[in-house]
């Protein structure tokens, strides 16, 4: 059996204000897709899909969010490290919830992380020079 990575699926409780936050960080997202449960767009060959709390209900009646902390991450790339610093100036100043301000990690990159309106966190990152 071979399997292929395809689909990364996000369970979010509101639909137009998590796909304004996307849209933020670069995806193409069509504004009529607000309305919808479910959702989808590319990721460069893999999908990113968002889904309703109501649509995992619809078919896993004994759902329930997780706690105590994530269990996925999502990372986006820029180009520069000051480029990872006004991404995340922006993220915060429309709403997002800044998790680790940008610092220069160990492994060679600008590094900073914003959480989606569902906890989910977003890492934001560029190589340093």
């Amino acid at each position: 059996m071979k399997l292929t990575p395809a689909l990364i699926e996000l369970v979010v409780s509101d639909m137009p204000a998590t796909l304004a936050f996307y849209r933020q960080l670069g995806l193409d997202i069509p504004v009529d897709a607000d309305a919808e449960p479910h959702v989808d767009g590319s990721l460069g060959g893999v999908r990113l899909a968002f889904d309703t709390i109501d649509t995992i209900l619809s078919f896993d009646p004994s759902w329930s969010p997780p706690s105590g902390g994530h269990r996925v991450a999502l990372g986006f790339a820029c180009d520069t490290p000051s480029e990872v610093d006004a991404a995340y100036a922006e993220l915060t100043a429309a709403g997002a919830s800044g998790h680790l301000e940008p610092w220069d990690a160990f492994w060679g990159m600008r590094y900073a992380v914003v959480h989606d309106l569902d906890g989910t966190p977003v890492d934001i990152f560029a190589p340093l020079p």
